[in-house]
């Protein structure tokens, strides 16, 4: 280094560093270093991780959405949904309906019954879609005499299970049928039976083979229709329930509910009582009958405990 003295005179002084200055200064350039590398390494280390944890929950939420959702079991209809529903049917616009009063006693028993329910409906009626909704968990088989109108009714509404049978009696006839019957009480028209093998008048023996495996809870009779004399009338349809609910085999419930629709009409009110029997009759209405059957033993010969008071002979 070059200065001017006091005099004027130039002098140049040399300054000499102490090995110990350059020392220290190289080392905490080195810490600077270090600090800095620790810091971009963990940086990258936390930009990758959060990436990867991104790209996973992306992935994971991609295939969820995609999956098909697990099914639910819901338990029965709430009150105020089965209420509003059988105000709107029995408030319809139409005069082949059934009233809130004859409506109220099947829909309870349905909401009850412990779940899968097996609900057997004759007849194709304005109420189908309604006993189909309040049976949510369950099995609803719906029987017609009309098999275009069971063919139109499940394309229509595919979720309807629907089957076609042809009658062959007559309302006209219906004393001297279910006598003749009466008197093959012990042999073909049996309480307890296999109904796909019988030879009974009253006998439903032509639906698929599967359909007398199934232990019914719940058996409506509203069908088939007709009150004119060449009607076929529900003799056949209420003999049957009365047998399907007889022969159970025991795997579930012991008891079925039998329901009678214009149970006060002669053909069903006479039907019923050789059939389903006064002493299991537990509700009426005029409109219609509510019927509680036991499982019977095979081998079982008789319908009734005690004859009916309205017993036809021939």
């Amino acid at each position: 280094m070059k200065t001017t003295n006091s005099n004027g005179i130039g002098s140049t002084k040399l300054i000499l560093l102490h090995p110990y200055i350059l020392k220290q200064g190289g080392s905490n350039r080195l810490w600077i270093l270090a600090f800095l590398s620790i810091f971009t390494l963990l940086f990258l280390l936390t930009l990758v991780y959060t990436r990867e944890s991104f790209n996973s929950s992306k992935t994971s939420s991609t295939g969820n959405a995609s999956a098909a959702p697990a099914p639910v079991t819901s338990g029965p209809l709430p009150k105020h949904v089965v209420t509003t529903l059988l105000h709107y049917a029995s408030n319809a616009n139409t005069t082949e309906k059934m009233s809130y009063d004859d409506l109220k006693p099947i829909a309870d028993v349905i909401r009850k019954c412990p779940s899968p329910c097996n609900f057997l409906v004759f007849g194709l009626t304005h109420e189908t879609l309604l006993w189909k909704a309040l049976n949510v968990n369950g099995r609803t088989a719906f029987i017609d005499e009309n098999r275009y109108y069971a063919a139109y009714m499940e394309e229509k509404h595919p979720e309807i299970e629907a089957y076609d049978v042809q009658y062959t009696t007559k309302l006209k006839d219906f004393k001297e049928v279910v006598a003749a019957v009466k008197e093959q009480e012990r042999n073909e028209c049996r309480p307890v039976q296999n109904m796909l093998f019988s030879d009974c008048k009253l006998a439903i023996n032509d639906l698929p083979n599967l359909f007398y495996d199934v232990e019914w809870d719940i058996i409506l009779v509203d069908g088939p229709r007709g009150t004119w004399p060449t009607a076929p009338g529900r003799m056949s349809a209420i003999f049957t329930a009365g047998v399907l609910a007889r022969s159970k085999k025991g795997g579930g419930l012991t008891k079925t509910h039998v329901f009678v629709h214009d149970y006060n009409l002669d053909a069903q009110r006479v039907c019923s009582e050789e059939f389903l029997c006064k002493e299991n009759l537990v509700e009426e209405n005029g409109m219609l009958g509510h019927f509680v059957l036991e499982r019977m033993e095979e081998g079982s010969a008789q319908f009734c405990r005690q004859k009916p008071i309205s017993s036809v002979t021939r």
